[in-house]
């Protein structure tokens, strides 16, 4: 496995609040799952971080100064890079009931209040993390898929034009050449495979 290889397996978790107590206890609960935790006090420093890397999940505190959590969430859904990146809303419990279905209408795919228990915070991330890896496996598998497609595509190409202008064919080249084609055709439907 490459370096880069590793590096695309990390998932990174976005903690958007403006209160430092509240990073602090994100990062005490997620700091096992061994994932690059990155922070941002307001909704603007989270667009910034979202259109700089990709992330498997944002936690996104409800209740901040200037852009709150449903005025970010809009403008993670808004945006084409960002749009399918799964947010769980945080709030507290006093907050008012018509959040959760503000939340949800405006695209989390998750809400919790605080105190949140750290094993089902821990437990619904996990499930995100596995998605995004599961995600960032079949973009790896599409584009080989897509590299052997274009191989193929050249060495029909190549087969058609040598049948073209050769009288007569030369039988055996041709049975090497579809030979390897069957092969190249038998690499992609084995990446198909479940």
């Amino acid at each position: 496995m490459s370096a880069e290889e590793t590096t695309d397996e990390r998932a990174s978790i976005l903690l958007v609040d403006d209160m430092e107590d509240n990073l602090i206890a994100l990062e005490a609960v997620l700091g096992s799952l061994n994932e690059p935790l990155v922070r941002a006090r307001s909704g603007e420093e989270a667009m910034k971080a979202l259109l700089r890397q990709r992330f498997a999940v944002v936690l996104l505190d409800i209740r901040m100064p200037g852009m709150d959590g449903f005025e970010t969430a809009a403008n993670i859904k808004r945006l084409d890079q960002t749009k399918d990146v799964p947010i769980i809303f945080l709030t507290g419990t006093d907050a008012d009931a018509g959040y959760a279905f503000r939340g949800y209408a405006t695209g989390a795919a998750d809400y919790l209040t605080k105190p949140f228990d750290p094993w089902v915070l821990r437990a619904k991330v996990t499930v995100f993390l596995d998605l995004h890896r599961k995600n960032q496996q079949l973009e790896r598998l599409l584009a080989q898929e897509h590299v052997h497609a274009a191989r193929i595509g050249t060495r029909l190409a190549a087969l058609e034009k040598q049948l073209a202008t050769q009288d007569p064919p030369n039988v055996p080249d041709l049975r090497r050449q579809v030979g390897e084609l069957q092969h190249l055709v038998a690499r992609v439907a084995g990446t198909r495979a479940p």
